[in-house]
């Protein structure tokens, strides 16, 4: 891939370069659909397809086949224990995705669970971050406390309030798919810390657009799908490998007890793992912080723009969020609206987007909105093709 040169200052964030790295960017079409998967850098696909063609083999062993697997398995572990601020690579467990790695631990953490223990989670989350809670708490007869959020401005309440010292686990997203908005994820987890309990943190949306620091988050698990920043799909939790080794999941018998193989039920996608340590090696040269400014630079012009269109409803507007807008368009509904976009070349999918408490809690309803998407690789002309096409549709 070209050498992309950016500082944490959105002036010296070469866009054109990082949009040369994209073979899926077409001049036709206005890509605003990142948040349900970004594009991926041709050298993210030459990984997955460099690893498919080299011949892998199950790890370890002798034979050359097994130590390359090992080692791609190994440095895919390393990258994201990079890009999550985790200091030991045993603490990267890897899975089919995000929900699958959730249900999973849910049903391992809910086995030491029962009546009059309580779990909070967030009417803000994506339902991977609500429904595997509930479920676990059903099953072993705990109680679920909702966290709230004002409607019009998508700012969580405050937690305290639902916390006791039988709380056992706070769910969290660490940035609204939805909405864009960003919780103070550090000051809800130290609030939970203090009676007790643990910290899980979805960071699947933010993680494409800011550095991801597990740590300063104070989270004990967080979970992210690489998919969404630039790799492929499979998602990734992470945690100290210490409290991984106090929790023993459902496994095979036949299968490694060492952490975090227990975790990992069946044979890992490898070529997939090659991809992932593309991925983070791509933002890394990119860098987040850069990213980041160049995307809420972005942001600043777009919802300027929608401010002097009366027909154009904007929901949230949270002081801390991703450049992630959901709105709506008087007289059409959001999959008229997305569609009519479409016509103009513009890509920006209609839905509730698996966030279906946090729509029904908010002013769209249940039906949602067109979700609009700054990704790393959009740019000022994108965001102008955009603004004219609402501007057309808010004028008939």
């Amino acid at each position: 891939m070209a050498t992309v040169s950016v500082t944490d200052n959105a002036t010296n964030f070469d866009v054109r370069e990082i949009r040369r790295a994209f073979p899926g960017l077409r001049p036709d079409l206005a890509r605003f659909d990142g948040p349900g998967g970004s594009l991926v850098p041709e050298v993210v696909a030459d990984a997955v397809a460099g690893a498919l063609r080299v011949g892998l083999c199950q790890r370890g062993g002798p034979s050359a086949p097994g130590l390359l697997t090992d080692e791609i398995t190994l440095g895919a572990r390393a990258a994201m224990a990079r890009f999550l601020g985790v200091d030991d690579r045993r603490g990267i467990v890897f899975g089919r995705s995000m929900t699958a790695l959730t249900f999973d631990i849910a049903r391992t953490l809910a086995a030491q669970w029962g009546p009059g223990d309580e779990v909070v989670v967030s009417r803000l989350d994506h339902d991977a971050n609500i429904r595997p809670w509930i479920t676990a708490a059903e099953h072993a007869g705990a109680t679920v406390r909702w966290l709230d959020f004002d409607p019009v401005t998508t700012e969580p309440d405050d937690v305290r309030s639902l916390l006791s010292d039988r709380t056992r686990l706070v769910a969290l997203t660490a940035a609204s798919n939805l909405f864009g908005t960003r919780p103070d994820v550090a000051a809800v987890s130290r609030a939970a810390r203090e009676v007790g309990a643990l910290m899980y943190v979805d960071a699947v949306h933010l993680a494409a657009h800011a550095p991801v620091d597990l740590t300063a988050m104070g989270a004990d698990l967080l979970v992210c799908s690489p998919y969404k920043f630039f790799g492929p799909h499979l998602g990734v939790l992470a945690a100290d490998p210490a409290l991984l080794e106090r929790l023993h999941p459902d496994k095979l018998l036949p299968s490694s007890d060492a952490v975090p193989e227990r975790f990992e039920l069946g044979t890992l996608p490898y070529e997939l793992l090659a991809g992932v340590r593309a991925a983070v090696e791509f933002a890394e040269q990119c860098d987040m912080a850069a990213v980041e400014a160049h995307e809420q630079q972005l942001l600043t012009r777009l919802l300027d723009g929608l401010g002097d269109m009366a027909a154009v409803t904007v929901h949230g507007r949270a002081g801390r969020r991703t450049p992630t807008v959901l709105l709506t368009v008087d007289g059409l509904t959001p999959v008229q609206a997305s569609h009519r976009l479409h016509e103009a070349g513009i890509v920006a999918p209609a839905g509730s987007f698996y966030a279906l408490e946090a729509a029904r809690h908010s002013a769209a309803g249940e039906q949602g909105g067109v979700r609009v998407g700054i990704s790393a690789y959009t740019d000022d002309e994108e965001i102008d093709r955009l603004l004219a096409a609402l501007g057309a549709l808010s004028a008939t």
